[in-house]
C-alpha cells in the first residue's frame, strides 16, 4: 500500500504564506519554498509567477493533498480505490490525523457509491476540503474524501449573474472562469485556495457591513447524503432543509455541486492608512457604515490601528486620479522589520541575507528569536507599525486581487462574531469590545503579536451561520442586523516542538482569558472552522448548552438522524460540539 505523507501549505493573495521554520535555515528555506506533496520518496509541486500585490502566488495545489497533483499522477500514484495516508497537516501546522483511506472520486455516481457502501458498513467517512481549517475540522483518522478531482465550473448564468460549479472547484478556479463572463464572486476571505464545499460549508466571511458571508450567496446545492443519497435543496426544493444545509459543516451530507449567487465584476479603490486609537473611537461608525469594504488591523502596545477600506471606482473617476502609491519603495518600506532583525538577531543574519524576505516573513523571523517574551512581542509590533506607516496609500485593482490580503505564517488563531447593531447605525460594542481586548493584553503581558484583525458583515438566513438572524432583525438593508468579527493570533515560527509547546500553551491561556472575560459578555461565538475541542468533559457540555442556547442543534441533530443515522459523516469536532 503506497505511504503517502501529505502537507498543505498553500499561500495568501499578496504575499507568500511562509512555514515555520527555524533561524539558521531562514533565507535558503523561504528561497526554495514551494506547496509540496510527499507521496513516497518522491516530491512534486508547482509554482506559478502571479505578481498579486507585494509578493508572490503560489499556485501550487489544486487542492487539499493529492489534488495538487494532477489527475493523472493522482491516478498514477494511487492503488486502488482510497489511498492511504500516513500523516495530514493542515494549513497552520496546528492539527494531525492519519486517516486509513484517502478517498477521490471523479464523478457524482462514484461519490454516492462510496457515502452507500459507508452508510451499509457503518464506516466513517469524513469530508475533507482544502484542508485549510485552523481546528482541523475535516480531520479523522478514518477514512476521508476529498473533491479535488470534481472541480469543473459546470454553468455560468450571465442572465441571472449566477454560476454552478463542482464543490471541489477552488475559488481561485472559479474567479479565473467568471472573468470571462464580466462576473465575480460578491466577496473574498483573505485567501483564494480554497474548495466550494468547505468555503461554504463553514460560513466563510469576507468584510463589508452591507454584504453577508459567503453563505448567503449560495442559491442551491446538491447533497449527497449516506442514508438518502443524492438531494437537491434551492430556497424552491426543501428551503428549510436548504437554509440548514447551506453552513452544515459537512455533518448533513458531502455537498457535491454549488450554485452562487455573482455580482458584474467590478474594481475597487483600496486605501490603507494608520491612525490612532482615538481617531478610531470617534470615527468607527462612520468607516463601518460608510465603505463597502473596511478592516481594522490592531497593534498591540502601540496607538497604531491599521485601516483599510475598498470601494467602487466614483463616477466620473478614473485608476489613475485614485492611484497613489507609497512614497517609499517596498524595500524602504521594510526597513524597520529588518533592521530590528539584524539588530537583535547578532551573527545569525547577515543584511545580504535579509534583502529578499518580504513582509511576512521578516515578521516571522523577528518573532522566531523570542516568541513569548513580551518585552521583544512590544519591540516587533512597535517596528511592524512603522511598516504600516510607510505602506500607506491607495491602489485601483479589480476586487480579487483587491479583497484578498497576507495572513502570515503558521499560527494559533480564533475567531469570534457577535451582534454589533445595525447597518444603518453601528452600536459601540465594536469599539467597547477591542477595548476591552487590548485591555486585557496590556495588563495581563500577554505576548499578543500584531494584528488583533477586525471585520463587519451583514446577516444571514442559515440557521448555523454565525451571522444567523437573532429576533426580527433582516438580513439585508440599512436596517439589517451588523455582526463585527475579531480574530486573535499567536504564530508558529519555529519547528522546535518545546517550543511550538510552549506557544500553543499561551495561546490557550490567553484564549481562555478572552472566553471568561469577554466573549460570553458581548455574546460572542467562535468561527466553527477555528472552534477547538476541549479536554475535560465538563467544558465541553457547557460550550454545547452555550451553542445550544444559540443556534438551532436540535434540528441539526434530526436532520443528521434522517441523511445520516450511522454518524459516518462526523469527526470527534462535531461529536464533541453537536452532542445529541
Amino acid at each position: 500500500m503506497l505511504r503517502t505523507t501529505i502537507r498543505w501549505a498553500p499561500t495568501c493573495i499578496g504575499l507568500v504564506r511562509p512555514r515555520a521554520f527555524d533561524v539558521a535555515p531562514l533565507v535558503r528555506s523561504f528561497r526554495s519554498h514551494v506547496p509540496v506533496v510527499c507521496v513516497g520518496s518522491w516530491e512534486t509541486g508547482r509554482a506559478g509567477g502571479d505578481l498579486l500585490g507585494c509578493g508572490l502566488m503560489f499556485g501550487g495545489l489544486a487542492a487539499f493533498g493529492m489534488g495538487g497533483l494532477s489527475k493523472a499522477q493522482a491516478e498514477e500514484a494511487s492503488e486502488g480505490p482510497g489511498t492511504t495516508a500516513e500523516q495530514i497537516v493542515n494549513w497552520s501546522g496546528t492539527h494531525t490525523c492519519h486517516p486509513k483511506k484517502y478517498h477521490q472520486p471523479e464523478s457524482l455516481e462514484e461519490l454516492e457509491r462510496l457515502l452507500a457502501e459507508a452508510h451499509k458498513t457503518g464506516q466513517k467517512l469524513r469530508p475533507i476540503g482544502s484542508a485549510l481549517s485552523p481546528n482541523g475540522l475535516g480531520f479523522s483518522d478514518e477514512a476521508l474524501v476529498s473533491l479535488a478531482l470534481m472541480d469543473q465550473v459546470l454553468s455560468v448564468d450571465k442572465v441571472k449573474c449566477q454560476v454552478t460549479v463542482q464543490a471541489g472547484a477552488r475559488v481561485c478556479q472559479v474567479t479565473e472562469a467568471l472573468e470571462q463572463h464580466g462576473l465575480v464572486l460578491q466577496n473574498f476571505a483573505s485567501i483564494a485556495e480554497q474548495q466550494i464545499g468547505g468555503f461554504t460549508q463553514v460560513g466563510a466571511h469576507g468584510t463589508g457591513a452591507r454584504l453577508p458571508p459567503v453563505d448567503q450567496q449560495v442559491v442551491a446545492m446538491k447533497l449527497v447524503t449516506p442514508k438518502q443519497g443524492t438531494v437537491e435543496l434551492s430556497l424552491e426544493k426543501e428551503p428549510e432543509l436548504f437554509q440548514l444545509a447551506k453552513v452544515g459543516l459537512g455533518s448533513l451530507g458531502v455537498v457535491a455541486e454549488v450554485t452562487l449567487q455573482c455580482v458584474p465584476a467590478h474594481q475597487l479603490v483600496e486605501v490603507t492608512k494608520v491612525v490612532t486609537r482615538d481617531y478610531i473611537a470617534s470615527h468607527y461608525q462612520d468607516l463601518i457604515r460608510d465603505n463597502r469594504h473596511c478592516r481594522f488591523m490592531w497593534i498591540p502596545f502601540t496607538k497604531d490601528v491599521v485601516v483599510v477600506t475598498c470601494n467602487l471606482i466614483p463616477e466620473g473617476e478614473n485608476a489613475e486620479t485614485l492611484t497613489c502609491p507609497p512614497p517609499l519603495s517596498e524595500f524602504d518600506q521594510l526597513a524597520p522589520l529588518r533592521e530590528l532583525l539584524l539588530e537583535v538577531g547578532g551573527a545569525k543574519f547577515k543584511s545580504e541575507e535579509t534583502t529578499d524576505l518580504n513582509f511576512a516573513q521578516l515578521r516571522d523571523a523577528l518573532l522566531s528569536m523570542d516568541p513569548l517574551n513580551v518585552n521583544h512581542i512590544r519591540r516587533v509590533n512597535a517596528a511592524e507599525a512603522v511598516f504600516w506607516r510607510n505602506h500607506q496609500g491607495s491602489r485601483v485593482d479589480w476586487s480579487p486581487r483587491v479583497l484578498g490580503f497576507e495572513c502570515g505564517g503558521e499560527q494559533w488563531v480564533s475567531e469570534v462574531a457577535f451582534p454589533a447593531g445595525s447597518v444603518h447605525s453601528p452600536s459601540p460594542a465594536s469599539l467597547s469590545f477591542m477595548t476591552s481586548l487590548l485591555a486585557l493584553i496590556e495588563t495581563e503581558n500577554v505576548p499578543a503579536p500584531a494584528p488583533l484583525e477586525q471585520r463587519w458583515s451583514c446577516g444571514s438566513d442559515a440557521p448555523l451561520s454565525l451571522a444567523s438572524a437573532r429576533g426580527e432583525a433582516p438580513v439585508g438593508g440599512a436596517q439589517a442586523a451588523l455582526h463585527c468579527w475579531v480574530g486573535i493570533i499567536m504564530y508558529l515560527p519555529t519547528s522546535d516542538s518545546v517550543q511550538r509547546a510552549k506557544i500553543t500553551q499561551e495561546f490557550n491561556q490567553y484564549k481562555r482569558m478572552c472566553s471568561e472575560q469577554i466573549w460570553e459578555k458581548y455574546d460572542a461565538f467562535e468561527h466553527w472552522a477555528k472552534i477547538e475541542m476541549h479536554e475535560d468533559k465538563h467544558s465541553a457540555q457547557n460550550l454545547t448548552e452555550r451553542l445550544a442556547l444559540r443556534f438551532p442543534l436540535f434540528l441539526l441533530n434530526t436532520a443528521r438522524e434522517y441523511f445520516d443515522p450511522k454518524r459516518v459523516l462526523s469527526n470527534k469536532i462535531i461529536d464533541s460540539i453537536f452532542q445529541d
